[in-house]
């Protein structure tokens, strides 16, 4: 049940992505011809000074419900976004317009977010709030110390860390009151998903083999490594004539383990071994011998015993990973429906700033 709630604070980023904004008066002001404005305010996270000269400095942008949105607000979250994209190419008037547009929807949905919060009147306690600060250190191995460093390295305080983690979580139980229990997955789709995705859930070919090692040195002289490979097409010769594979890895196998399995590898799947290994595995048969395979590492001679082919995973083995892809694909669309929904019965009033955003 917990990775389903993640699932769905994960889907609904959108709304969550423009968090931390607080409802601010609207003021219509002109800036002197001289004077420059800095967008700041006490206790947020200073931005550009941006010169201003004649130009407006901050009106309503939007109103939702009872709720206003500022040019101020909609350029405090926009200037990250936009020095971000600036590192990258230079952005034009209508790249920037395009980014403070963008910035305008997400806060429009953030607004009524928090108002259907405070509509259900739902409430994060102390105890969640902390638990899920001890889950955050505990799935990145930190201490206390090390999480504070780690958000003051992205320019935030712990109090302010913990402000939208509670948001977070606030949120979380909206999207979870909202959405999941509007969803159903039954058996008959799992099994539909299951028909039609059963190379997905096949397992890999595996194999069983031997191998005989004969070590070299990258630097050794020439002369030492013609005779190494001397010795192995020799070995080479005897195996396939008919000799003990065993015993010839046994005896002549330069790999410490083969003398006492015998150059046993496996079981191993498609992946787990060198490529020029695997490449002359894959075209072989059971009973087969290599000829000479070179590597980094040296000669070797491979004799394949044993190929399976993968076996289809039981239904009920993979049951519950299925539920919780079909779960999350549909928690996705409802989510998406569902703010859809939300907008539609609120009244929202963009207002006419061409030339301004």
């Amino acid at each position: 049940m917990k990775q389903r709630l993640f699932t769905l604070l994960i889907a609904c980023l959108p709304l969550l992505i423009a968090g931390g904004c607080a409802n601010t008066e609207a003021v219509v002001k002109k800036a002197p011809a001289e004077e420059t404005v800095k967008t700041e305010q006490p206790g947020s996270v200073p931005t550009a000074t941006i010169p201003v000269s004649g130009k407006l400095v901050d009106t309503i942008a939007a109103v939702v419900n009872d709720d206003i949105i500022t040019l101020y607000e909609i350029n405090r979250e926009a200037q990250p976004l936009i020095r971000e994209a600036e590192k990258k190419s230079t952005l034009d008037a209508a790249a920037r317009s395009q980014i403070r547009h963008t910035i305008l929807d997400r806060l429009v949905e953030k607004k009524l977010v928090d108002q259907k919060i405070k509509e259900l009147n739902i409430k994060v306690s102390e105890e969640e709030i902390r638990q899920s600060i001890e889950d955050v250190k505990k799935q990145n191995n930190m201490t206390q110390d090390a999480l504070v460093a780690a958000l003051a390295n992205q320019g935030l305080s712990f109090d302010q860390y913990r402000v939208q983690l509670q948001e977070q979580l606030e949120k979380l139980k909206l999207v979870s009151m909202e959405v999941r229990s509007k969803i159903q997955v039954g058996d008959a789709e799992m099994r539909e998903y299951y028909d039609a995705n059963r190379a997905k859930y096949t397992e890999d070919e595996t194999f069983l083999a031997r191998h005989i090692y004969f070590r070299i040195n990258d630097k050794a002289p020439a002369a030492e490594i013609k005779r190494t490979m001397t010795t192995a097409l020799m070995v080479l010769d005897e195996a396939k004539s008919g000799k003990d594979f065993i015993e010839l890895a046994k005896t002549y196998s330069e790999d410490p383990a083969a003398r006492k399995d015998g150059g046993a590898l496996g079981p191993f799947k498609k992946g787990d071994m060198l490529p020029e290994l695997e490449q002359a595995v894959m075209a072989m048969k059971p009973g087969d011998i290599s000829d000479l395979v070179y590597t980094s590492a040296g000669f070797h001679i491979i004799k394949l015993e044993e190929r399976k082919s993968g076996k289809l995973k039981p239904f009920e083995s993979v049951k519950a990973e299925i539920e919780d892809i079909l779960y999350r694909k549909k928690s996705e669309e409802r989510f998406s429906q569902w703010a859809k929904e939300l907008r539609a019965q609120a009244s929202v009033e963009i207002k006419d700033l061409k030339g301004i955003l």
